[in-house]
C-alpha cells in the first residue's frame, strides 16, 4: 500500500468512525445512563467487533454478498428491525439519572461485538474500506485495513462515551434524562435513513 493510499485509509477510518451512527449514539446513551466505567465492555466490544468484521469481509464475506444479492435484503431487514427495537428500549428506559434504571445494564462486550453484524453503518464502512483500500487479494492487505480501523475506532467511540458522561452531569433529574433518552432514540431511528432511502 502506498503512503498516499494509507493516508487516505486513515482519514476514511477517522471520519467514518467519529461521525454519528448507531454505535456512537448508543455509546453516548450508555455513557449518560451508566457512566464511563460501566460502558467500557460496550466500547471495547464495538471496536473489537468492527475490526473483526472488516477482516472477515475482506477475507470472503464480501464475495458471498456479491454471489447472493438477496442477502442484502435479509441483512437490511434484520438491521432495521433490531435498530427499531433498540430505539424503543432507549426511549422507554426508566429515567434514572445516576446509575441507570434499577436492574438496567449497559450492553456487554459480546452483545456489542454481535451488534456489529446488524449495524447498517458498520456494513457500509467495512464494505467500502475493503473495496476501496485493499491492494490485490492479499490477506495482509485486509489485516492492515482492519488494524487501522481498530486503532482509530477505539478512541473515536471512546470520545462519544465520554461525551455521554459529560451530558450526564447536566441531566440531573428524571425529566431531563427521559428527554435525553427519547432524543437519543429518535437520532438512532434517524440513522436508518441511508438504509431505507438510498441504494
Amino acid at each position: 500500500m502506498t503512503a498516499d493510499l494509507f493516508l487516505a485509509l486513515c482519514v476514511f477510518a477517522l471520519v467514518s468512525s467519529i461521525t454519528p451512527g448507531p454505535n456512537n449514539l448508543m455509546l453516548m446513551a450508555s455513557g449518560t445512563n451508566f457512566g464511563f466505567a460501566r460502558s467500557i465492555p460496550h466500547l471495547l466490544g464495538v471496536s473489537a467487533g468492527f475490526t473483526a468484521m472488516v477482516l472477515l469481509i475482506g477475507l470472503g464475506l464480501a464475495r458471498v454478498f456479491a454471489a447472493f444479492p438477496v442477502m442484502h435484503l435479509v441483512l437490511k431487514t434484520l438491521c432495521v428491525t433490531y435498530l427499531v427495537y433498540l430505539a424503543w428500549k432507549i426511549a422507554t428506559a426508566s429515567a434514572a439519572p445516576k446509575n441507570g434504571a434499577p436492574g438496567a445494564k449497559p450492553m456487554t462486550f459480546v452483545q456489542a461485538v454481535l451488534f456489529q453484524w446488524v449495524n447498517p453503518k458498520g456494513w457500509s464502512m467495512a464494505l467500502t474500506a475493503v473495496s476501496a483500500f485493499a491492494v490485490g487479494d492479499g490477506v495482509w492487505s485486509y489485516v492492515l485495513i482492519a488494524a487501522v480501523f481498530g486503532i482509530i475506532n477505539l478512541p473515536s467511540v471512546g470520545l462519544w462515551t465520554a461525551m455521554g458522561v459529560q451530558l450526564r452531569r447536566l441531566l440531573n433529574n428524571p425529566r431531563a434524562m427521559r428527554a435525553f433518552n427519547i432524543c437519543a432514540a429518535v437520532l438512532l431511528l434517524g440513522s436508518l435513513y441511508p438504509v431505507l432511502f438510498t441504494h
